[in-house]
């Protein structure tokens, strides 16, 4: 896979870009704009993940291309957020996202934890588990309620997460070639957690993201001596642990 990186700044936040290529040679350009906030381009479409506009460091949606997908994992704050979306659409736009948002938002397309659809030719779209399992935090991500989703095509696959433990249903994953692993605890998982997922998963990439003063760079050490390509984005959330706990009860 080749890889290039490149940095942009949009508002507050300095967003940083790789760059793969799929089995026939076709880009996917991922770029880590904050915390959870993912833009994906492939054969001519914008994919938005978790775009919110808000949460700092502020970023002005209005600024990206409009776009052609929305993925949302779930409702809380630092994910789902209408102005944001409501900046990126355009008649086309296709919103998905788990039950609980969709009706928030009236419209857009609702996925449950298994199904799998073609959103767009070329490609397919897997909305995967994603909750605690530690006691004490099953409250933040209860089972069964948000999505992680898997994005295939050209034989490239990238595994969004979302939050979510070290669950058993990673088990399932088959030939990632990226992930996205959330590393904030209480949370979502401790480094040890994520390098335990990486293991499991075996992506080619592994981006940590979602992370706060949680010691990310630990995931590398974890992995160190895998054939694992640990790489740390800009995905560090500012907000602060009430700010957080407020919006999660």
């Amino acid at each position: 896979m080749a890889m290039a990186i490149a940095t942009a700044s949009t508002a507050a936040a300095e967003c940083q870009a790789d760059t793969f290529k799929t089995k026939s040679g076709k880009e996917v350009v991922i770029t880590a704009i904050k915390h959870a906030s993912l833009r994906i381009r492939y054969g001519g479409l914008e994919i938005q993940v978790d775009p919110v506009a808000k949460y700092p460091p502020a970023t002005d949606y209005s600024k990206f291309p409009k776009a052609d997908i929305v993925l949302v994992t779930h409702e809380h704050f630092d994910h789902f957020d209408r102005p944001a979306i409501a900046a990126l659409q355009k008649d086309s736009t296709q919103v998905i996202a788990n039950p609980a948002v969709q009706m928030m938002l009236g419209s857009g397309t609702a996925m449950t934890n298994g199904e799998s659809r073609a959103i767009a030719k070329g490609i397919n779209i897997t909305a995967v588990p994603a909750y605690n399992t530690t006691s004490g935090r099953t409250q933040f991500h209860p089972k069964g309620r948000d999505n992680g989703y898997v994005l295939a095509m050209d034989g490239f696959s990238i595994y969004i997460a979302g939050d979510t433990e070290d669950i058993p249903e990673m088990g399932n994953l088959k030939d990632i070639d990226v992930a996205f692993l959330p590393c904030n605890q209480p949370y979502t998982m401790t480094p040890e957690q994520v390098a335990r997922a990486a293991k499991t998963i075996k992506p080619k990439v592994l981006f940590p993201y979602h992370y706060s003063e949680t010691p990310v760079k630990r995931v590398s050490e974890l992995l160190a001596g895998t054939p694992i390509d640990v790489r740390i984005r800009n995905c560090q959330q500012r907000a602060t642990r009430g700010i957080q706990e407020e919006n999660m009860s």
